[in-house]
């Protein structure tokens, strides 16, 4: 595929004004508040792997509703004190699978929260959270649940979900509460996002390839699913593109992104039809605007010219874990040579 969005000169500059709620803050502030009425630990027991440079834990914690959410708590085997610890979002269509999937993060001396997708288990992987609110009126695709009012969006739940993860994480045992990461790739990558908008003391954000940023302009440019399962269930349901736009507002990564303090690492493949480079770059360029804070966080984007939705893969992951070592000071792990870990606010790789 080509590149089809604008050209890295205008990407730089794309500052899109993209419309918010007036009472996005107070939607969201409400929505939080009741999901931290309830304690968010509800079980974990230790989960057998037959690794053992790893310890694994099966996490239940409370989300949206208090409904139990599943989630992988995975630790350096006989790592001494508190850790800093990557809480990651998976992409969609995907579940939390198998403990032994994902262990970077761990490896490199993380302790590693890996939150399970409500109701998106069997498409790319499974997964043990099932979604009980998904009866609202809307499309039959998981983008498409609840979609005609933001109380009952799909999203509200997953971002909700993925708050009290951070919250989960910060109650584990060996976690250090201060050095608590975002992470993701594409859903995941904007579910990271959100939480960096709405958990204010985060210690840093990792995402590639963010989902659900610049939603309206996404849903008008590409046809690649997930946005293109928004545009087949307006192309059935055209008086609903109102209300749409409306739920889509309240989600929008780039809203998030615009009141978030921590620093943060961006990824985007310049050929990506599924998360297309322009709405990344809204989200990157407007990074902390309305934050309230004088400076601006610590922020970078790596960008691929000849990638698509896969973007920098093992590149990339090289480049977050040198930067994010940078961030957070984490002894005895290196933190790069200066090809790896940008100085400037944007690199190209």
């Amino acid at each position: 595929m080509p590149q089809f969005d604008l050209p890295l000169d205008q990407l730089r500059r794309y500052a899109p004004a993209v419309a918010e709620p007036t009472d996005f803050d107070e939607f969201w502030r409400a929505t939080l508040a009741a999901a931290a009425e309830r304690p968010v630990l509800v079980d974990v027991r230790p989960e057998p792997t037959h690794l053992r440079l790893v310890d694994t834990w099966d996490v239940t914690f409370a989300g949206f509703g208090g409904d139990p959410v599943r989630a992988w708590y995975t630790r350096p085997a006989g790592a001494d004190g508190p850790l800093p610890v990557v809480v990651e979002y998976v992409g969609y269509g995907r579940g939390r699978g198998l403990p032994h999937e994902r262990l970077t993060w761990p490896v490199a001396g993380y302790a590693h929260l890996l939150m399970d997708a409500r109701g998106q288990s069997g498409h790319y992987g499974p997964g043990d959270t099932p979604d009980p609110h998904a009866g609202a009126p809307g499309g039959p695709w998981p983008v498409t649940w609840g979609i005609l009012a933001p109380e009952d969006y799909y999203y509200r739940r997953l971002v909700t979900d993925a708050v009290r993860a951070v919250q989960a994480a910060r109650a584990l045992p060996g976690v250090d509460p201060g050095r608590v990461v975002a992470a993701g790739n594409s859903q995941g990558g904007g579910i990271a996002l959100a939480v960096a908008g709405l958990v204010g003391d985060l210690a840093a954000l990792v995402t590639t390839a963010p989902f659900l940023c610049h939603v309206q302009r996404a849903i008008e440019i590409t046809d690649a699913e997930p946005y293109g399962e928004i545009a087949r269930y307006l192309a059935a349901n055209r008086a609903a593109e109102e209300a749409v736009r409306r739920t889509l507002s309240y989600v929008d990564g780039v809203t998030f992104a615009r009141r978030a303090v921590a620093p943060a690492h961006f990824g985007v493949g310049l050929r990506d039809t599924v998360c297309p480079p322009s709405t990344a770059f809204a989200a990157y360029n407007q990074y902390g605007a309305a934050n309230g804070r004088i400076a601006p966080p610590r922020r970078e984007i790596h960008t691929y010219p000849f990638n698509g939705h896969e973007g920098g893969e093992a590149v990339q992951v090289r480049r977050q874990l040198a930067w994010l070592a940078s961030v957070l000071a984490v002894p005895g792990v290196a933190t790069g040579t200066a090809t790896e870990t940008a100085t400037e606010p944007e690199e190209t790789a």
